[in-house]
This record gives structure tokens, sequence and C-alpha cells, in this order.
């Protein structure tokens, strides 16, 4: 009687693959609380950035009868200097903050690690690129986004042109750093010796292990491009003021700070919130990755 073979087992993720990641995901968040606290309170930013051009007036829609008014059942968070509703414009706003530091993070993760892997890996490239690193990082990020944005005009695009290049200093040297000691390692010494091209190098045997510091990096680069962008646009170098951020809420808000303080006060909770609650969860995350560190800090 002929044998039938096996058929060949295939390469795509199975039910009992993805049903044992998700058993994994929740052991993970069992662990880590202020994880899934961080996640669920991000989340709700998220909804609440994606529903509110349904559920509330538009953001722009002046009403000059109903001028400065207090928090009420008609406007629970009340209203500016020209009748628009401060309930609306801090919901929108959120997505302005989200959007800014969602793709700022992807920008600087994508160049920082790109810089990072190479100056790291390749010797003779390392001293040009942290040279040009380090004299980015002597300017104030701040300073540096200020003078990118008077020379790109404002606009959402620039805004996040400008803090991205910033930012991506640091992360080229966070990865550079950790690709200098991983470098070293048996195993890609051994990896290097076998004939192992460097590309595929980096790919298969540096990258995996330079995750853990990126991932951790990236979510204090998402909180620090919310308030960089709060700040430009508070100084008028950044998002137009046609636009409802928290950082032109706020700035339009300073001159009625004692008549209506509720101008201010909603986006200015609303962002002390989100960027807190990125911090926390990357700490919570830098603890979860990186156990020995985190005692080493407390230590």
């Amino acid at each position: 009687m002929a044998m039938t073979e096996a058929p060949p087992r295939s390469a795509a993720p199975t039910m009992q693959d993805l049903s044992g990641a998700l058993a994994r995901s929740r052991t993970f968040l069992r662990r880590h609380p202020t994880i899934l606290i961080g996640l669920l309170v991000l989340l709700a930013f998220a909804l609440m950035a994606l529903l509110a051009p349904l559920l509330f007036v538009d953001p722009a829609r002046v009403n000059p009868l109903q001028r400065l008014r207090p928090p009420g059942l008609a406007h629970p968070f009340g209203t500016d200097q020209i009748g628009r509703s401060t309930l609306s414009r801090t919901f929108n706003g959120a997505a302005i903050s989200l959007t800014v530091g969602a793709f700022v993070t992807l920008v600087t993760v994508v160049f920082g690690l790109a810089i990072g892997l190479v100056s790291g890996f390749i010797r003779w490239l390392d001293g040009i690129a942290m040279r040009v690193m380090d004299g980015m990082m002597a300017i104030p990020g701040i300073l540096l986004a200020i003078a990118l944005m008077s020379l790109f005009g404002s606009g959402v695009r620039n805004v996040i042109i400008a803090i991205a290049i910033a930012e991506i200093p640091r992360m080229a040297r966070i990865v550079r750093s950790s690709v200098l000691v991983i470098r070293e390692q048996p195993y890609v010494e051994a990896a290097r010796a076998s004939g192992t091209r460097t590309a595929r190098l980096l790919v298969q045997h540096i990258l995996p292990n330079v995750a853990a510091p990126v991932i951790v990096q990236a979510t204090y680069v998402f909180a620090s491009a919310m308030i960089v962008e709060s700040v430009l646009s508070f100084l008028g170098a950044g998002t137009p003021p046609t636009i409802p951020s928290w950082g032109n809420m706020l700035a339009e808000g300073r001159a009625f700070m004692q008549r209506a303080p509720w101008m201010i006060a909603f986006p200015g909770v609303a962002l002390a919130l989100l960027v807190l609650t990125v911090n926390v969860l990357g700490d919570a995350l830098r603890d979860a990755i990186d156990p020995k560190l985190a005692r080493q800090l407390r230590a």
C-alpha cells in the first residue's frame, strides 16, 4: 500500500497561531495593567478625534450672540470670544495632536533606525553621520523647529516635518548605541564569518534586538511632538489659526484668562492628560521590556 505524503505546512499563520498570540497578549496586559490603562485612554482620545466631526457642530461655526458663554447645558465647555463651541474645538483639536504625534513618531523611527543602524555597524560612516547628528542636537529642539517653520511656512505637514527633523538625531543616537553593543555579540560575529551580507545581518540579527529601546523612545517622541506642536501653534508658528488645535486655543484664550478661563482650561487639561498618558505608557513599556534597566533606575 502506497504511503501518501503529508501536505506541506502553510507559511501563513493558522487560527491556532493567532489564538496563541491573543492569549499571550492578554497575559502580558494582565501582568502590566498600566499599559492596558494607557492604551485604553489613548483609544478614547482616538475615538474622540474620529467621532467629533459627526457628534458636534462645526468648530469654525461663529455665533456672536453666544460669545463668551460660560459652561452650561447649551454649551458644556462654554464658548470663545466669537461664539464658537469650546467643546467642539477641544474634541476636534485632539485629531491635530494625535495626527502630528503619530506621523512625527513614524518619520522619526524610520529615519532614526536607518541612520542608527548604518552608522553603528559601518564604521567609516559612523563619524560622518554622528557629527551631523551632534550638530543638529546642539540646537534646542523647539528652536530648531521654530527656525524650520519660518522657512517652510505654517501647516500641519510642515509642522510634522519640522518636529521630525528635530527628533531624528536622538533616535539615531539611541539606535547607534544599541548597535555598537550588539555587533560585538558572538552570534553576530558568527553570522558575519559565515558570509552573511550586511543588509541581511542588519535586518535579521541587529534590528530585532534594538526594537525594545526604539519602542520606548517612540512613546517619548509621540508625547514630545504633541507638546512642540502646541508650543508652535501657541507662538503662531504652527498650524494656521483657522485649524482648531489645542495650541491655537490656548493662544486665543490667554487674552480672556480672567473673564473666560474655560477657554484655556479644557484644551490645557486635554493636552496635559494625553501627554501624561503617553509618558506613563512609555515608562510602563520600559519596565515590561527591560526589567533590569527599570531596577537600576529605581536604585
